[in-house]
């Protein structure tokens, strides 16, 4: 059966929330009592880390705040609050629902690491602080981390913007005129299997302040990833749109603004999300080995005064930030998208 992409675009969207009432209309009462249970399951868990946190006892000398029981505290009330929620919402109780294993699951890595640090002193100190530790350190240096986010977000967008410009103006130019491709193929392959990290010496050097080195990794990893994905794009476009648009009468300039970039549009967002995965890359490499303030920065800098609490809590910062990151770029994609949704 021949299916449109658009139509099976949309339908794909649909099928988590429709095949969790697929599936319900299928299960026994039992089965639905199950369901219900498995909602509350997060909360439950992590009303038994706390009371693990609270009543048993530490190790040795270790001893605990009640920064990390609030959070946890916290944590447990929201997801109490979204299993009540789902008996008056099928929305909220059909996400839920299907999170609420994994939920459970990070409560129990938690509650793990918690008694082989905190509890039991299996992991030991300095190198594996419990959690607590790790949250009182990212507060009592909140102004320095803070300061470090802002300037690595300013490095990883600065490098990430211009290898984004460079890489959608090249893979343009190749993917749309042969003379070009001819002379930058053998640069794109010559560069490509070599990591970007790998210039940094030679970059640092060369460059007339860090900070345009750090910018020029991080821009380079992503020019190949997006130049590669636009010129997969564009070579893919039925030849036939550009020679109806030209008995149309349709210019030069208006095949690639009309026509170029909007097919090959979904290809150019996949490599700015791989791009995106090459910045964060090189941005840690290059601020770990050369660039004066940042999170890499940070991290290096805490470990070798075997900070360990601040240097996890900004590898969690890290790994958040990343997070934020990556969700707003797909949430962009998924707005420019939004007509293979309606086709």
């Amino acid at each position: 059966m021949d299916i449109k992409s658009g139509e099976k675009t949309k339908y794909v969207a649909k099928t988590r929330e429709e095949l969790f009432k697929l599936e319900a209309k299928k299960k026994s009462k039992a089965g639905h009592v199950w369901d219900r249970i498995i909602t509350f399951l997060p909360a439950l868990m992590g009303i038994i880390h706390l009371v693990e946190y609270y009543y048993m006892p530490n190790h040795a000398n270790n001893a605990n705040t009640h920064v990390y029981g609030i959070f946890i505290g916290v944590l447990t009330i929201v997801c109490l609050i979204a299993a009540i929620v789902g008996f008056f919402s099928e929305k909220i109780y059909y996400k839920f629902r299907y999170k609420a294993p994994f939920f459970t699951f990070v409560y129990l890595i938690l509650m793990g690491y918690d008694i082989l640090t905190l509890k039991t002193g299996t992991l030991i100190m300095p190198y594996f602080p419990w959690v607590d530790l790790v949250f009182n350190a990212a507060i009592a240096d909140r102004a320095y981390l803070l300061d470090c986010v802002k300037n690595s977000l300013i490095l990883l967008f600065t490098g990430y913007g211009i290898g984004v410009a460079l890489g959608i103006i090249t893979g343009i130019a190749c993917g749309y005129s042969k003379k070009v491709r001819y002379w930058i193929e053998p640069f794109i392959k010559l560069l490509g299997p070599i990591p970007s990290t790998t210039w940094l010496p030679l970059v640092m050097v060369l460059m007339s302040s860090l900070f345009k080195g750090a910018v020029f990794i991080i821009a380079l990893g992503v020019w190949f990833s997006v130049t590669i994905a636009t010129i997969t794009g564009i070579t893919n476009i039925n030849r036939e749109f550009f020679f109806a648009a030209k008995t149309l009468g349709a210019k030069e300039n208006q095949l690639i603004t009309k026509i170029a970039i909007p097919s090959a549009l979904p290809s150019i967002l996949q490599g700015m999300t791989q791009g995106m995965s090459s910045a964060c890359t090189s941005l840690l490499v290059a601020e770990m080995l050369g660039v004066e303030s940042g999170l890499g920065w940070y991290i290096t800098w805490q470990k070798s005064w075997a900070e360990f609490p601040k240097m996890y809590a900004a590898i969690v910062i890290i790994c958040l930030v990343f997070i934020v990151v990556n969700w707003l770029l797909n949430r962009v994609k998924k707005s420019l998208l939004k007509w293979q949704e309606a086709a």
